[in-house]
């Protein structure tokens, strides 16, 4: 996009992490936000903090997993701001479980949000889009959108979806003003690992601890949040960060069936060293 400045964003997923700090990006670049999430204390903080920076905020609670919602809060933006150029579909969730441990509801209820949140964010926002002289969607995706990883069978399909999704959007818009960027981050230190549903053997409290000390170790979301409003400015088709996405990125291009393998046979290695 030309410019961030006067431009109204909209930021799912806004109450911590990536969410958070690309709100608070956009905001020092002074676009004016409506930020959503289920934890409206949070969310809260993050409208603060936004408000420093002098930008016209909004606060929304909404579960992006609802359709009626998502569409109520779209037409409650419009009401609030006018417009809208700007949409991050950021919100997502986490199971930590082997295909046969994790429930069929644990899966809905992350497809949902992961998946759904974003098909909602695009549908009911698009047609604000339009209307703007110029206008951009960020879809979140992961590195685990490049490859399926053990332990993450729901969340590697849900972001594999929004990379496709993100794909044929861009495509269809591209005779328009509307860019679509698809961000695929690797380990970025929130709270997605803390807050995610865990079953079976990942369950354990070793595995579970060291899961969350582990994503406490990694980039912090500033730096993604960089990368995105980055994405934004130069209207990418995608953002990796973090050097371990951009690897596997290179390896799974490079060595489709080979990379895959390798991941197989080093995940009890990578597993058992995560207990500790």
């Amino acid at each position: 996009m030309k410019r961030l400045r006067d431009r109204v964003a909209v930021v799912t997923g806004a109450a911590s992490g990536i969410g958070r700090a690309t709100a608070l990006c956009l905001a020092e670049h002074g676009a004016h936000l409506a930020l959503a999430d289920v934890n409206l204390e949070a969310l809260s903080g993050t409208s603060r903090l936004a408000e420093l920076s002098g930008v016209r905020v909004s606060v929304h609670r909404v579960d992006v997993a609802d359709r009626d919602g998502m569409e109520a809060f779209a037409a409650d933006v419009e009401r609030q701001h006018g417009r809208a150029e700007i949409v991050v579909n950021n919100a997502g969730v986490a199971v930590a479980a082997t295909f046969e441990e994790q429930s069929l509801e644990d899966f809905h209820w992350l497809m949902g949000v992961n998946f759904w949140g974003v098909v909602h964010g695009c549908r009911y926002f698009l047609p604000l889009l339009r209307r703007a002289d110029e206008g951009h969607i960020v879809n979140v995706s992961s590195m685990f959108g490049l490859m399926g990883m053990p332990l993450n069978s729901a969340y590697c399909a849900s972001k594999f979806a929004v990379y496709g999704l993100s794909e044929s959007l861009r495509a269809e818009l591209t005779q328009t003003s509307i860019g679509v960027t698809c961000v695929q981050p690797g380990g970025v230190a929130t709270n997605i690992v803390k807050a995610a549903r865990f079953s079976g053997e990942a369950a354990e409290p070793s595995r579970r601890n060291g899961a969350v000390r582990a994503f406490e170790r990694m980039l912090p979301p500033e730096k993604a949040a960089a990368a995105i409003v980055r994405g934004i400015r130069r209207n990418s088709h995608r953002v990796l960060i973090t050097r371990e996405a951009h690897a596997l990125d290179v390896a799974k291009r490079a060595f489709p069936s080979g990379s895959a393998n390798l991941v197989a046979r080093a995940w009890p290695f990578v597993w058992g060293r995560v207990a500790r």
